[in-house]
């Protein structure tokens, strides 16, 4: 349950094209506390329920437990979230042995394309696609629950 990942800003729009998968995800948060988030996510027709720990201090690693749940009990829980739902689109792209997932922010967010790619280990070499920019790994005002109460459009 140990979540192991590096994020990156996106410089293009390239990955659109290498996508094997795209799905829209609503989300919120009962709990941003900076040593526990509590998430409800829609994503696609499924419902989830995630609770993330404190980071390390590279922000590369944390503790995640993530459960299903039905859509119609995830649409009442997004009703009792703190303000400020997250909506994005998710691209899903394979590059060499890793699965990238590349979030298009839109409303409050809208502007923002951040990758995130996941690891079995924090020093695991990996594949770096032309669009891939920036790496923003630990910055958290990059994380979604801090997007929720400060979003890009703010910065």
């Amino acid at each position: 349950m140990l979540e192991i990942e590096r994020k990156f800003l996106v410089k293009s729009e390239q990955f659109k094209t290498e996508a094997i998968r795209k799905i829209r995800i609503k989300q919120g948060f009962l709990n941003t506390d900076k040593d526990r988030t509590v998430r409800v996510r829609i994503k696609g027709e499924i419902g989830f329920i995630t609770v993330k720990g404190e980071s390390t201090a590279d922000g590369v690693s944390r503790f995640e437990w993530e459960n299903e749940i039905s859509k119609m009990d995830a649409e009442a829980l997004l009703k009792l979230c703190e303000k400020g739902i997250i909506d994005k689109f998710r691209y899903e792209v394979e590059v060499g042995n890793h699965l990238f997932e590349v979030d298009e922010f839109f409303g409050d967010n809208a502007g923002l394309i951040v990758a995130e790619v996941e690891l079995k280990h924090p020093d695991e070499v990996f594949e770096k696609p032309s669009w891939l920019g920036e790496q923003v790994t630990g910055d958290i005002k990059y994380y979604n629950s801090q997007l929720s109460k400060k979003p890009f459009s703010t910065w």
